[in-house]
C-alpha cells in the first residue's frame, strides 16, 4: 500500500516540524509552580548558561542548565576531539552553545567554551564539552548518567570525582544497528 500525502501535506508537516523544532529550542521554562522534587539552582546575577543544583539521585552538585537539566560530558571527548557529531549522537545529546556574546562570568568556576566542528561554540567544563540529555525532562533527573556507547556520559558534578550512581543501561551496538555507536 503506497501513501501519498501530497504538496499540501508535505507543507503542513514542515510547518509542524519548524514550529516543534522552535518550541524544543526556546531558552524560556519556568518550574511549574514550586515542585518540592526539583533542585535549587544557584546562578549569578547575569543568567549564566551553566548553574549548580543539589541532586538527590546522585548525591552530589551537579552543573545544570538555565532549565535546571542536568549537564553531561563524555569520557571519549578530550583534548579537542568531538565525538559527538552525527545526528545520531545529537538527537539523545544536546550540546549546550554559548551565548552569543560569550560567557560573561564563570559561575561555578573552571568553564570555557570550545568551537565545534559545525562552528557552534559549546560550552566546557573543566575542559569537557557540556550537553543535556533527551531524556532528562525535568530537573533533578540524571537519566544519562553512566550510559554507555562510545564512552562514558557522566553528569558533570562540581566535586573532583565523577558522579556515581548506578549506571544508566548500556546501549546495545552489535554492528547491525540499533545501538548509539555513533
Amino acid at each position: 500500500m503506497r501513501i501519498h500525502i501530497g504538496t499540501r501535506g508535505t507543507a503542513a508537516l514542515t510547518a509542524v516540524s519548524l514550529v516543534l523544532a522552535a518550541a524544543c529550542g526556546s531558552g524560556s521554562s519556568t518550574n511549574g509552580g514550586g515542585n518540592s522534587n526539583a533542585p535549587a539552582a544557584t546562578a549569578t546575577a547575569t543568567a549564566a548558561p551553566v548553574m549548580t543544583a543539589k541532586n538527590a539521585s546522585l548525591g552530589a552538585t551537579v552543573l545544570v542548565n538555565q532549565r535546571g537539566l542536568t549537564l553531561y560530558s563524555l569520557s571519549a571527548e578530550r583534548n579537542g576531539r568531538f565525538i559527538c557529531t552525527n545526528m545520531a549522537c545529537l538527537n539523545l545529546w544536546h550540546p549546550l552553545l554559548a551565548p552569543s556574546g560569550g560567557l560573561k562570568g564563570d559561575p561555578v568556576g573552571s568553564l570555557g567554551t570550545i568551537k565545534r566542528p559545525d562552528g557552534g561554540m559549546q560550552v566546557t567544563y573543566r575542559g569537557l564539552p557540556l550537553y543535556t540529555f533527551v531524556n532528562d525532562q525535568k530537573p533533578g533527573s540524571a537519566a544519562g548518567n553512566g550510559f554507555k556507547d562510545v564512552g562514558t556520559w557522566l553528569a558533570a558534578t562540581t566535586s573532583k570525582t565523577t558522579a556515581s550512581t548506578q549506571p544508566a543501561p548500556a546501549s546495545t551496538s552489535s554492528g547491525g544497528g540499533g545501538g548509539h555507536g555513533y
